[in-house]
């Protein structure tokens, strides 16, 4: 009895398997050399993309560089917007600090301003309040600058409320400064020297923080030195040179404070671009 598969008709359905699975085989090779070309286009720029970049083509070169520029040019306007907006903050919270803090100074009779350059508003000289707020607004703009430029981001209690606190405790120091009363002003001077290391070590903790209130505390008790020795106001009952040996103790936080601010508004701003 014949075989089914020794028919004729069984020739023509061997010859269209072998059709099909050659077809296949062509499609899973078309698609190997699709994803290779996917692949060295995604790992490196193509010959034209290459020209263009290094300006050869004078069709797409212009074009490119024009993209490429008005790009850095945006991110470089965007970074100066937000460095004018925290040196807007920083400048009013220093003239605000400058004011109440000065307000308590001088009402305790601590400082002493001649008659004819006292304001009416808080009994303070014109000038004290913008010199304060452009101290600030350098010292919040210095602090993320050198934490960015030693690398190491500050990370420690990093949200206003902490920062609000720190304000308040700052306050409290310069407060306690005016009112309290001790036996000599060394004994004045060693508390608020603890309690402004309490303040950094509670809301900083960074070796630049420490570093930076250091040197701030130097550089405004050298400069409160040279207004006083010059006759711009003057300080009662003096035990370090022309001004209260405490005094280094409320640069010393007060440049704490301002930097923490300065830190929390730098937050989220993109890096200062770099020039080509």
């Amino acid at each position: 009895m014949p075989r089914l598969d020794d028919h004729p008709w069984s020739g023509p359905c061997a010859k269209g398997a072998k059709h099909r699975s050659h077809l296949r085989a062509s499609a899973r090779g078309l698609e190997a050399k699709v994803g290779e070309m996917i692949t060295s286009s995604v790992s490196g720029p193509s010959p034209l993309v290459a020209r263009s970049a290094r300006g050869t083509d004078p069709a797409h070169g212009p074009v490119s560089a024009g993209v490429g520029g008005r790009g850095s040019s945006g991110h470089i306007t965007s970074w100066h917007h937000h460095l004018l907006q925290r040196s807007l903050v920083l400048f009013s919270v220093g003239v605000v600090l400058a004011l109440v803090l000065n307000l308590l100074q001088v009402q305790r009779n601590v400082t002493l301003f001649p008659e004819e350059v006292i304001a009416t508003i808080f009994s303070s000289a014109w000038w004290v309040p913008p010199c304060c707020g452009t101290a600030a607004a350098v010292v919040g703009l210095l602090y993320p600058c050198i934490d960015s430029r030693l690398g190491e981001p500050h990370k420690f209690k990093r949200e206003w409320a902490s920062v609000m606190r720190c304000v308040a405790v700052f306050v409290g120091i310069n407060h306690a400064s005016a009112k309290l009363d001790f036996a000599n002003n060394v004994q004045l001077s060693l508390t608020l020297a603890a309690l402004s290391l309490g303040l950094w070590w509670t809301f900083d903790r960074s070796r630049s923080g420490l570093g930076l209130g250091i040197t701030i505390a130097f550089l405004a008790t050298v400069i409160t030195q040279l207004l006083v020795y010059n006759g711009v106001y003057q300080y009662t009952s003096p035990d370090f040179l022309y001004i209260r040996s405490w005094l280094p103790c409320i640069f010393f936080s007060g440049g704490v404070t301002v930097g923490n601010i300065g830190r929390q508004l730098a937050m989220g701003v993109p890096e200062k671009p770099h020039s080509d």
